[in-house]
């Protein structure tokens, strides 16, 4: 017998262990990138255990993503602080990332340590073509979502061109979008209304623990007081940190650099992982040369592979740019790599806890005004081009690896082909693609 939601009472208050048990799950079941990890908080908080209703979920997401950082850690930070004020914001956001970071680490030492072994040679050697298939996937994903006008399809295809052909800095591209996502919203507004999205709140689950209508906690009322005291907690944090490094380092200190760098890129991640990652290349490759273009595709399947948001290849990158560098003394490798992906994860994502302390009591307070979605709509066309000049990217490097005068990788095309049509034709998920592509790879290094 089936109750009936509208008469259900709502779920008893909850307990800070109950929380910190769930957020820790979360944090290890959390694979499938931003949408599934959204799915996985809606299903559990909105429908299973009603701890916030659909209408307060879909407004702090709103506000998520119009941020810079992955959304889907940022909302679980949003959520954990509005039921447990600080405490649960730092709970939940560090328990969404932790896990990932301890697994790249290991991931990432026997990467480095064995990764000239034949097996792992030949896993990546499969693995590769898929993530380019992937990169793909999501630029269709993202277009397909996005680019419902002529006036966007323009800013995919002007973004394309810069960062392809021109070779423009990512951050000049996201600034220029975002100016154009602006002034179209002042002079054509119907093209740039934030169309699709995550729809309106559906009801029928029952009476939640922060319902429609329940008064905001008096913790997360906006304040000046609060305002000012979040802004210098953070910032003096990031101050005290980079002046650490600065202090025992140097400016010119990878460690520093890295601080810094990963500091810019935290900002600029407006569109997830993937909109970032040229920038990422340019700097931490071209720039810095703390690793390959190659060791980057790499990276990136292992962030695809693991739990927690995909911008935790940064960490990968952190620890590649500690080994190869050897920033303690060729004896200590894997505790540079450690110390360096540790540096970079704690700098990426301290942005992502500033701005929920910063800006949530406020849109506690502006329930369905939120009207910044046109700008974030140039941005996230723009968006699609970078994602399409990262495929071309990633395809260039596996199908030709020693340059277009080198052999053709014709197992590596036929790896990626079946990667394609397994996302596209049959919606197989990241984990089996990535899976069965290893597979493959271990098989035509076998065959030769």
């Amino acid at each position: 017998m089936t109750t009936d939601p509208t008469t259900a009472a709502p779920p008893a208050p909850v307990s800070r262990t109950e929380a910190l048990r769930f957020w820790l799950k979360l944090g290890f079941v959390s694979f499938g990138g931003p949408a599934g990890q959204i799915a996985i908080m809606h299903e559990e908080l909105v429908e299973r255990r009603r701890w916030i209703s659909e209408s307060r979920f879909l407004h702090a997401l709103n506000y998520c993503m119009l941020l810079p950082g992955p959304e889907a850690q940022q909302l679980a930070t949003y959520i954990g602080w509005l039921m447990h004020r600080t405490w649960g914001g730092l709970v939940a956001g560090g328990l969404f990332v932790l896990p990932s970071l301890f697994i790249l680490i290991a991931l990432s030492w026997v990467y480095m340590a064995f990764g000239d072994v034949p097996v792992i040679a030949g896993l990546f050697y499969g693995i590769k073509p898929a993530v380019t298939a992937l990169v793909v996937h999501a630029a269709w994903r993202v277009g397909s979502r996005t680019l419902k006008n002529g006036w966007l399809w323009g800013i995919a295809i002007a973004a394309f061109v810069a960062i392809f052909a021109l070779q423009l800095p990512f951050p000049l591209i996201v600034l220029a979008a975002g100016f154009i996502g602006y002034f179209g919203g002042r002079l054509v507004p119907a093209k740039f209304s934030a169309g699709g999205g995550h729809g309106k709140a559906a009801q029928g689950h029952g009476p939640a623990l922060i319902d429609d209508h329940t008064p905001t906690p008096e913790h997360a009322r906006f304040s000046w007081a609060r305002f000012r005291a979040v802004i210098v907690v953070f910032v003096g944090l990031w101050a005290l940190a980079i002046g650490g490094l600065t202090a025992l380092f140097g400016w010119q200190a990878v460690l520093t650099q890295m601080a810094w760098f990963f500091t810019k890129a935290a900002l600029l991640t407006f569109g997830g992982a993937y909109a970032v990652l040229p920038y990422v290349y340019q700097g931490a490759v071209d720039h810095h040369q703390w690793l390959t273009g190659p060791q980057m595709i790499d990276g990136l399947a292992l962030g695809e592979t693991t739990p927690g948001p995909l911008i935790m290849v940064v960490s990968f990158v952190g620890f590649v740019g500690g080994w190869t560098k050897a920033i303690f003394g060729p004896d200590a490798l894997a505790l540079a790599g450690a110390a360096a992906a540790t540096v970079v994860t704690f700098f990426t994502f301290l942005p992502s806890f500033f701005f929920i302390f910063l800006g949530a009591p406020f849109i506690e307070t502006t329930h369905g005004k939120l009207q910044f979605t046109a700008p974030l709509t140039g941005i996230t066309a723009a968006v699609v081009g970078v994602i399409v000049n990262l495929a071309v990217f990633f395809a260039y490097h596996v199908l030709w690896p020693q340059g277009l005068a080198g052999v053709f990788e014709w197992a590596s095309a036929v790896i990626g082909l079946a990667a394609g049509v397994a996302l596209f034709r049959f919606k197989l998920g990241v984990i089996p693609v990535i899976a069965g592509s290893a597979v493959a790879g271990l098989v035509f290094q076998w065959l030769r």
